[in-house]
């Protein structure tokens, strides 16, 4: 049977939060890692738009956005109920996606890249990002996850950039009074499942025996 194929890069939260949906799903995936300076043809045959993640599906047809792949591959099979009953997650977690790959992200890559920023400093660009990060703050202050006291598709399409945010400047996250935020992402930080996910794996070339995740 043809099995779908990722083309993801490991560091990239967009990356992680496909990886990760497509773990918890069970799906018997082929994962191709690429290098971001070389984008493989068999890639850019399927997707023009040089970025990851990428997913294609056995049919042929292709998932070229990370919070698409997130929601198709929960549709397939949701094992821990991520989505809610009755998919009832999905609208709120929609909204906070739409607030953290848009405004949170480009603040965040200020922030990341100040140096290439040199309109404002650094402790600017981060202030702008606390932001999103008070949001997080309020609703990890009423259940132990974003939407309820159990994991859910929320949290899983953001705390990969919450802790791309967090290595930014780490001594400064780690005294900061995000508490419950800081808590939340090393308990997701820490889970078998990301782990697994943020495995190494060499970078894929036409050719490669496949790896599968």
């Amino acid at each position: 049977m043809k099995q779908a194929v990722l083309y993801s890069f490991r560091r990239c939260p967009y990356c992680m939060r496909a990886h990760l949906g497509l773990k918890q799903s069970g799906l018997k995936i082929e994962l191709r890692e690429v290098d971001l300076k070389r984008f493989p043809q068999a890639l850019l045959t399927i997707s023009a738009t040089k970025t990851v993640p990428v997913l294609m599906l056995p049919d042929g047809s292709v998932l070229g956005e990370s919070w698409d792949i997130l929601k198709w591959t929960l549709e397939q099979n949701d094992p821990d109920n991520w989505l809610g009953d009755n998919k009832c997650f999905l609208p709120d977690t929609e909204m906070l996606v739409e607030t953290n790959d848009f405004s949170f992200k480009n603040d965040l890559d200020h922030y990341k890249y100040a140096d290439r920023h040199p309109e404002y400093s650094q402790e600017y660009y981060r202030q702008q990002c606390e932001e999103f990060i008070e949001e997080l703050e309020a609703m990890l202050s009423e259940n132990r996850y974003l939407l309820d006291d159990q994991l859910s598709i929320a949290d899983i399409a953001v705390f990969p950039f919450i802790r791309q945010y967090s290595l930014v400047d780490k001594t400064w996250f780690d005294q900061s009074h995000y508490t419950n935020t800081r808590q939340w992402l090393e308990k997701l930080v820490n889970t078998e499942l990301f782990q697994n996910v943020f495995l190494k794996h060499k970078n894929w070339q036409q050719g490669d025996a496949a790896v599968f995740i």
